[in-house]
């Protein structure tokens, strides 16, 4: 069902578009459709503060790249239990983790895609903090995506570390990202994010099934423009395809 109908209009290098916005629910969530219906399609889980930086980021992705894409942001309830793969105690507050993310991974299948994405060859999955985690999570879940954006995710999350030791990632194009202050954090189990993300993309590099790999370090500590790095995370993967499509075009 369709609640809200808007135009978003983005200007950059490639000239000014007006861009489609839509607010939907589907099989009861909430979702942001940035576009038309395109061959491509850019998935990300979001909460409240994330829904409050989508035009901003949505114009920041145009502005970076002139491909034509669809973004679909879909809110995510329980932000602890349904991005989690597995259960795990708190790391920070007193909300343990929970292991939704195969049932969080099953919306998108059989209720997301068929919605938005039906028309579209080229999917891709992104996500900031403990959605780039789901993200990573459904790129090793799914052959659904041909790339992921990770972008300040939440590889600190217990258990991850032998997660990807044993497990194989299903996807061509990887964006990995992390602020250069996050490391330095004072909680023990968090600070393990730089060595994971280290991990993560040496991981990456070594998969034959990877493509194209990239890590890049932002500025400052994780709640730095959260919506301009996982934009920048989108329009890398975007211009990765775009330039592979170029390659294989006759001459």
């Amino acid at each position: 069902m369709t609640l809200k109908r808007a135009v978003l209009r983005c200007c950059s290098s490639w000239g000014c578009i007006e861009m489609k916005h839509e607010t939907q629910t589907i099989a009861g969530i909430r979702c942001e459709v940035y576009g038309t219906k395109s061959d491509t399609l850019l998935l990300q889980p979001v909460d409240d503060h994330d829904l409050e930086m989508l035009d901003q980021e949505t114009e920041a992705i145009e502005k970076e790249q002139g491909s034509a894409f669809c973004l679909c942001a879909f809110r995510v309830p329980d932000w602890n239990r349904d991005l989690t793969p597995w259960g795990a105690p708190p790391v920070f507050g007193e909300i343990p983790f929970g292991d939704g993310a195969g049932k969080t991974l099953e919306f998108v299948m059989k209720e997301l895609l068929p919605e938005v994405g039906a028309n579209a060859s080229l999917r891709m999955i992104g996500g900031y903090s403990l959605a780039g985690l789901f993200a990573l999570w459904a790129a090793y879940n799914s052959d659904a995506f041909c790339g992921v954006a990770g972008v300040s995710p939440s590889v600190w999350y217990p258990g991850w570390g032998d997660y990807i030791r044993n497990s194989h990632i299903r996807v061509g194009q990887v964006y990995l990202s992390l602020g250069d202050r996050e490391e330095f954090t004072k909680n023990p189990q968090m600070a393990l994010v730089g060595d994971l993300i280290r991990l993560q993309y040496a991981r990456m590099q070594a998969d034959p099934v990877v493509e194209h790999v990239v890590l890049e370090w932002n500025k400052g500590n994780h709640f730095a423009e959260p919506g301009i790095r996982t934009a920048k995370g989108f329009a890398w993967l975007l211009k990765q395809q775009a330039g592979k499509m170029h390659a294989n075009l006759p001459v």
